[in-house]
C-alpha cells in the first residue's frame, strides 16, 4: 500500500481541514458546497451543473460500489474537487469497472478524505457557500488561504460555455430506438444530463441537442414540437444570450425548463434570480405540487432561485414549492405553453416521484397542436 499523501481543504473564511489525498496530485479552486445524497457519487461527479464547485459529501462512506461506464451523466467529470469523510479503497458491486479512487486519479481530479464533513457542512450552513482551495502540494494552509482569497467568484461568470456541446447531435447517439413518428424535441444544452435525454427518448421523442449559443432561428429551423431548456452550472444572470434566445422562442413553440433552464425562463419572463445561502444539493428535498397537494421527494443541484414576485404583470404562476425554505420549485406561463421546474425529474430519488413531469410536457405538446 502506498503511503498516505497529506492534503488541505481551506475555506475563504480561513477554516482549514487536513486530510488525505485520494485522487490526483495538484490543486483545485472553486465554490465549496455540500451534497446530502447517500448514493449517486458518479452522477454527481459527472453532472455539468457542478462546474466551478468543490463538492463535499455529507454521507460518511463514499465509493463502496465503485464506478461503471453506464452511470455517468455526461462525457466526463466536471467538479473542481471532491471531499469525503471516508473514500472506500475497494469496489464491491457486480457492475463496477474500477474504484472511485482510480477514477478520480484517471481523470486528474483532486480529492480528499479524512475530513470532518459534519463540521464542514455546519460551517457552510452557517456562513454560506464560499470560495475554497484544495491542495495536495501546498503544505502551508495559510499560504493556500491567501490564494483562495485571490480566486475568482463564480457569481456573474458564464460557466455554461465551458460545459455545452460544441456541435449539434441526436440522441441516442448513432440513432437507435427513438420512434420515427414521435415528437421532435430540441434540447438546448446548458449542461444537460444524459438521463434527461434518455427520459425523452424513452417516451418516443426524436431528440436533437444543440449548443447553448444556438439562435432562436436555428432552433425553429429544426421544426421542433417542443424545446427543452436543460440544467447547467452557475449564475443564470450571466447567460444573457440564452435569455434573449428564449424570449424569441416564447409564443413560437412549447417549452420545458429544468434547473438552470427554469431560472433562465424566470429571467426571460422579466423576473429576477437570487443566490441562495448554501444552495440545494442532494436527493431528499421535499417539493409540493401546488395544484394537487402531493409532495415529491426530489433531487436538486442549484445555488440560485427565481423570485416569482419579480415577474411582471402576473405572467408566471407558481406550480411547485420547496417545503424546506419556501423557494420557487416550479412555474408556468399564464397564457403560453411554457412550464419549468427547479429540480431534476430524471434523477428518480423517490424513486419515480417526478417522472410524470416529462409526460406532462408531452401532453402540453398535444395541447399546443390541438
Amino acid at each position: 500500500m502506498s503511503p498516505a499523501r497529506p492534503a488541505w481543504l481551506v475555506l475563504e473564511d480561513g477554516t482549514a481541514f487536513k486530510g488525505r489525498a485520494v485522487g490526483a496530485d495538484g490543486e483545485a479552486f472553486g465554490e465549496a458546497v455540500f451534497n446530502t445524497a447517500i448514493t449517486g457519487y458518479q452522477e454527481i461527479l459527472t453532472d455539468p451543473s457542478y462546474a466551478g464547485q468543490i463538492v463535499a459529501m455529507t454521507y460518511p462512506h463514499i465509493g463502496n460500489y465503485g464506478i461503471n461506464p453506464e452511470d455517468g451523466e455526461s462525457r466526463r467529470p466536471w467538479v473542481e474537487g471532491f471531499v469525503m469523510r471516508d473514500c472506500s479503497p475497494i469496489a464491491s458491486n457486480f457492475r463496477a469497472q474500477e474504484t472511485l479512487q482510480a477514477y478520480l486519479t484517471r481523470h486528474d481530479l483532486v480529492a480528499i478524505d479524512g475530513v470532518d464533513t459534519r463540521a464542514l457542512t455546519l460551517r457552510l450552513r452557517e456562513r454560506g457557500s464560499m470560495k475554497a482551495g484544495l491542495s495536495t502540494t501546498e503544505p502551508d494552509p495559510h499560504a493556500l488561504w491567501r490564494r483562495v482569497q485571490q480566486a475568482p467568484d463564480i457569481v456573474g461568470v458564464d460557466l455554461v460555455r465551458r460545459v455545452t456541446c460544441e456541435a449539434p447531435y441526436d440522441w441516442p447517439p448513432g440513432g437507435g430506438a427513438a420512434a420515427a413518428e414521435g415528437p421532435a424535441i430540441v434540447v438546448m444544452d446548458f449542461g444537460v444530463k444524459h438521463n434527461i435525454l434518455r427520459s425523452l427518448a424513452a417516451l418516443g421523442a426524436r431528440v436533437h441537442v444543440v449548443p447553448a449559443s444556438t439562435s432562436a432561428e436555428e432552433v425553429l429551423a429544426r421544426r421542433p414540437d417542443g424545446v427543452l431548456l436543460s440544467n447547467g452550472p452557475g449564475d443564470p444572470a450571466a447567460v444573457t444570450y440564452a435569455v434573449k434566445t428564449i424570449q424569441r422562442l416564447m409564443g413560437q413553440v412549447p417549452m420545458l425548463g429544468i434547473c438552470l433552464g427554469h431560472q433562465l425562463l424566470g429571467l426571460a419572463f422579466g423576473g429576477a434570480t437570487f443566490k441562495l445561502k448554501f444552495g440545494h444539493h442532494g436527493g431528499n428535498h421535499p417539493v409540493k405540487d401546488v395544484a394537487t397537494g402531493k409532495v415529491e421527494i426530489t433531487t436538486q443541484n442549484h445555488n440560485f432561485a427565481v423570485r416569482l414576485d419579480s415577474v411582471p404583470h402576473g405572467a408566471a404562476v407558481l406550480t411547485h414549492l420547496n417545503l424546506n425554505d419556501q423557494t420557487v420549485e416550479g412555474m408556468r406561463h399564464a397564457t403560453l405553453p411554457i412550464v419549468s421546474i427547479q429540480y431534476h425529474p430524471e434523477a428518480a430519488p423517490g424513486p419515480h416521484d417526478a417522472r410524470h413531469l416529462f409526460q406532462r410536457f408531452f401532453e402540453l405538446l398535444g395541447t399546443a397542436h390541438a
